[in-house]
Parts: structure tokens; sequence; C-alpha cells
């Protein structure tokens, strides 16, 4: 597997982009995954070639226990010196991570078209006729809602935005 692992480390489609925004913002970025350190260090090196470096990033063999336990994101956090949890925003492609997300008391976004929960590629994507790739949305934005996810979005370029909605609701005393 770590032979291959390069071959199948694209960015997610507005990656780079999202994450200058988050910069700009002056926000740290942290990344979780169920990947041994050995396979992270190898995608590390790769995406880093591609233009992306988080600020921390903490692999399930380095806490207690993976996801759905919040470990990975209070690693995270006290990696980054960033609290209180409330604060903290969890984007993912997977069910496991909004229940991380929301175990460690995080704000949660779900990607619904651009990963996991989804399962396919973008070229796969783009080639499913319009009521198909519909139908498989709306049925990953249905089990990202129902697993509690604040909002669910197509990509992560949708996630700026939301921001400012978090924020605006941190200001008005509310909490994920």
């Amino acid at each position: 597997q770590l032979k291959v692992l390069a071959d199948y480390a694209d960015l997610i489609p507005g990656c780079l982009e999202a994450c200058a925004d988050f910069r700009a913002r002056g926000l740290k970025i942290g990344s979780t995954t169920g990947y041994t350190k050995e396979m992270m260090d190898l995608l590390q090196a790769e995406a880093s070639r591609r233009g992306y470096t988080p600020d921390s990033t903490v692999c399930a063999t380095e806490v207690p226990a993976g996801r759905p336990e919040p470990w990975m994101c209070v690693m995270n956090a006290m990696n980054l010196r960033i609290f209180p949890m409330e604060a903290i925003v969890k984007v993912g492609d997977t069910l496991p991570d909004i229940y991380e997300g929301l175990n460690a008391g995080m704000w949660t976004i779900g990607l619904a078209m651009t990963g996991n929960e989804l399962g396919l590629s973008e070229a796969d994507l783009k080639a499913l006729d319009p009521a198909t790739r519909e139908n498989k949305r709306k049925r990953a934005y249905t089990r990202m809602a129902q697993a509690g996810a604040h909002y669910v979005v197509d990509g992560i370029d949708e996630v700026p935005p939301l921001l400012d909605e978090i924020n605006a609701r941190l200001a008005r005393g509310e909490r994920p």
C-alpha cells in the first residue's frame, strides 16, 4: 500500500483556495486521519509538493482511539494551542468525521461531494448522468445531516462563508 499511496494523493477540488482563505483569516489548519504515521509521512510529503501543508496532523495511532472518539481533534487543538473547542470547526467527508467533531464539541461541516461519503473520483462524478448525480448528492447530504453536521456543502470551496456564519452565531452566544 505504501508503494502506491502517493498515486492517490490528489487534493480535493478547491482545497488550496479554501486553505488560502483560511490562512488569510489567520486560522490554523489541523488534520486528522486514520492512516498510520508512516503512511501519513509519505502523504504529507506528497501533499506539500502539491501545495498543501497543515499546521498539525494527528494520526489515529497517536491517540487512545480514533474516530468517532474526539482525541485526534483534541490533540490538534493542543498542538495548535487553540481553545475553547467550540471556537474550532471540523470539516470532514465521512460520517465518522462528523461524529469526531461533535464528540469534541466543535462545529462540524460535512463535504458531501468530494470525499468518502459519495465515494467517487471527480472524473467518475462528472461522468454520472445528472439525475444519478443529484440522487447521490441528496443521499450524502441527508446522511451527514442525520449524523448531526451543523452544515453540509458540496465541497471545501463552500466552507469560507460558513466561517462567517459560525462567527456570527458565536457572537450571539450560540454553541455547537
